[in-house]
């Protein structure tokens, strides 16, 4: 079998382990000719200009790099030029035309990190783990103009653990894209990968990402306000202010216990009170049971374990958390 020529556009380091895997052992099925990339940008507090993960790794492979800053008609006469039998684009960064999209003898297929047609859109990673999903997935499909909405060629399942944040799981994701490449990318070079449309009527979107979804409600159930705390870690992170303190949950989980109803000084508790502490987080009242938070952050201050926090921040029992509203992320259209 003859490899496929890969042209691979992407600017997120999740798309790491795929390329080492083309890279190396990936290399008997399709060997990358090319990679697009964003143009260097400014990142950090002190807004250095830098280079992204996927131009370093494609720099360390002495490969042809493209950094176009819009997909010009000469970008896609640079596309051409290269010959390759099909694109792989996965977090680039740019909204492709169709006649970008054609260019390749084979087309232009896209990873997206959900079980398509669940979570089309910009945030699908913590928005399924915020919606309380126990398993998610990498999608490898046809690009068409209608976002996230081509024909699936394969899918690999992610399990979701109660306690995984968008960063276990993105990097889980991110090695299950070779499994599902392996499987696929040799019968899309002998002609036999078949495509399945996806059923629209089942689809869920979910937008882009917002500082103001770090809010959260507390009678809401305890299950919901960990999985929201869990997905939207490290970013947007939600926070809540305590004693004047905006103060950021790292990871949670929720206890069902009825006996746990009250704060542990015996005080009388609603929604948002803290009940004390059980040694491995701060135990906060819900709508429908208890709030375990394992990680916590002070403005300026690294994120601790809760115990850690705690001896230096202390939160008693009886503390009123505000509530805020929580926006949906994700919807049916």
């Amino acid at each position: 079998m003859i490899p496929l020529k890969l042209v691979f556009l992407g600017s997120d380091p999740i798309a790491l382990p795929l390329l080492d895997w083309l890279g190396g052992e990936g290399r008997a099925v399709a060997q990358i000719t090319a990679v697009f990339t964003q143009p260097d940008r400014a990142v950090g507090r002190g807004q250095k200009v830098q280079p992204n993960a996927i131009k370093t790794w494609a720099l360390a492979h002495a490969l042809p790099l493209h950094q176009p800053e819009r997909l010009t008609d000469e970008v896609r006469a640079n596309l051409a030029a290269l010959n390759a039998d099909a694109a792989l684009v996965m977090s680039y960064g740019h909204i492709l035309r169709d006649e970008f999209i054609a260019t390749p003898r084979l087309g232009t297929l896209n990873l997206h990190t959900s079980l398509l047609p669940k979570y089309r859109g910009a945030s699908p990673i913590q928005t399924a783990i915020a919606s309380g999903e126990h398993v998610t997935g990498v999608t490898l499909m046809r690009i068409v103009k209608k976002l996230d909405a081509g024909p699936i060629a394969g899918i690999e399942h992610v399990p979701i653990a109660p306690l995984d944040t968008a960063v276990e799981i993105e990097a889980k994701l991110g090695a299950a894209c070779v499994p599902l490449l392996a499987r696929t990318l040799p019968r899309l070079g002998d002609g036999s990968l078949v495509f399945v449309a996806q059923d629209d009527q089942a689809a869920t979107y979910c937008r882009k990402l917002e500082k103001d979804d770090g809010a959260l409600d507390f009678t809401a159930p305890a299950a919901v306000l960990a999985a929201r705390i869990n997905g939207l870690f490290p970013w947007p992170a939600c926070n809540v202010e305590v004693n004047a303190q905006s103060i950021k949950f790292g990871l949670a989980d929720a206890l069902p216990s009825p006996g746990m109803s009250q704060p542990l000084n015996g005080d009388p508790g609603g929604p948002g009170v803290v009940l004390g502490s059980d040694g491995e987080g701060l135990l906060v009242a819900t709508g429908d049971g208890v709030l375990r938070v394992r990680r916590l952050q002070r403005p300026g201050g690294r994120m601790l374990a809760a115990v850690e926090f705690l001896r230096g921040c202390p939160i008693p029992a009886g503390t009123p958390l505000p509530s805020r509203p929580m926006r949906p992320l994700a919807t049916t259209r």
